[in-house]
């Protein structure tokens, strides 16, 4: 039945591939990039700078999820989003709007891939009235199947450099065409109200001096938790040499952990729990120091200038860290726990010494 379906959406809705790099001035690019993955959809923030840089111009419109708009939607990158939700697909309104939007006239479209290829991504961009599309023909040697969606694909592989950051290989989807950027730093953007919520928190601790530290606990994938038992005694290490305000971010999925953590430490720890992306970047900006597992707010810190312990088991760091000044990892093996709380204090330590 696949097979039949491809056959059948290529025969009626395939575009002739076209063996060209020029793409003129666009003046309006729609960007799908419909995927849950935070961490994904901020590490194409180098895509939409790359945009904004080679057509200052032009206006972009991107389609988000909506786990991720938040992150997007103060961006200086990006002129309109959509909020693709598959769960109102049958709503007669949201699929006028829909419709409405990609129907924009778009000069150029594109589809970023970093580790999988979506057919749904693929076929937005089909649908979306655009003069040029662009996505990828293969992903590290596997074909993508709807691949006739585009008239212009691009064959991407990690093998050839399979230590770069996702913020530059994301960009290799464009570069043939001339588009691309020397700053691969990602960037949240939040507003005066994002703040004040983010200083009324830290005015409700206790203790109102000394370092303000914040420690991110859960991830999404279990290989990639820092054991609740090393967050403690990590933090039990933090209390004794610098009494600082401690605070822990979280999701729903992460308030198990955290409350076992709270429970077994007797000094305070607040919990900034189930907050708007924006003000979680206000928070962590703040701070003096941000640790965390390798997950989505990983990328949310990496965007702050605020010094930051990232640390890794079976992920590639040199992939997925963040990239810039004072954003570093520990990782040992594809084991989380083979990194000791010993080797994450001592850099704590280094880190926190350079914030006198």
């Amino acid at each position: 039945m696949k097979k039949i379906l491809y056959s059948l959406l290529k025969k009626f809705w395939g575009l002739k591939e076209i063996y060209s790099y020029e793409v003129g001035q666009p003046k309006k690019i729609l960007v799908v990039r419909q995927h849950n993955q935070l961490g994904d959809l901020l590490a194409c923030v180098s895509v939409f700078r790359a945009l904004k840089e080679k057509f200052p111009s032009a206006e972009v419109a991107v389609i988000v999820s909506p786990t991720n708009k938040n992150a997007l939607h103060k961006s200086k990158f990006i002129d309109e989003l959509f909020v693709f939700d598959k769960s109102k697909i049958f709503s007669f309104d949201y699929l006028k709007k829909m419709i409405h939007f990609l129907k924009n006239n778009y000069d150029l479209a594109i589809v970023p891939v970093t580790v999988s290829i979506s057919f749904t991504s693929n076929l937005l961009c089909r649908v979306a009235n655009a003069k040029i599309r662009i996505g990828p023909n293969s992903l590290s040697g596997k074909e993508n199947l709807s691949a006739f969606f585009f008239d212009r694909r691009i064959n991407l592989d990690w093998k050839k450099y399979p230590d770069a950051n996702v913020s530059d290989f994301s960009l290799d989807l464009l570069r043939p065409f001339g588009i691309s950027t020397n700053n691969f730093s990602s960037e949240i953007y939040y507003d005066e109200k994002d703040e004040q919520g983010a200083k009324e928190f830290l005015q409700s601790y206790t203790r109102k001096n000394g370092k303000i530290i914040g420690l991110h606990v859960g991830a999404g994938k279990p290989p990639n938790r820092w054991s609740f038992e090393n967050f403690i005694a990590l933090i039990n290490l933090l209390e004794k040499n610098y009494q600082p305000m401690i605070y822990l971010t979280g999701w729903p999925d992460d308030l198990e952990i955290i409350e076992i953590i709270q429970r077994s430490v007797s000094f305070e720890t607040k919990l900034f729990w189930n907050k708007g992306i924006p003000e979680v970047a206000a928070l962590i900006a703040m701070s003096d120091l941000f640790i965390t597992n390798d997950t989505g707010i990983m990328h949310v810190a990496g965007t702050t200038p605020t010094p930051q312990i990232s640390i890794f088991g079976p992920t590639n760091p040199f992939n997925w860290a963040p990239v810039g000044e004072h954003k570093y990892f520990l990782h040992k093996s594809d084991l989380i726990n083979d990194v000791t709380v010993d080797e994450v204090f001592s850099l704590c330590k280094n880190l926190l010494a350079d914030k006198k």
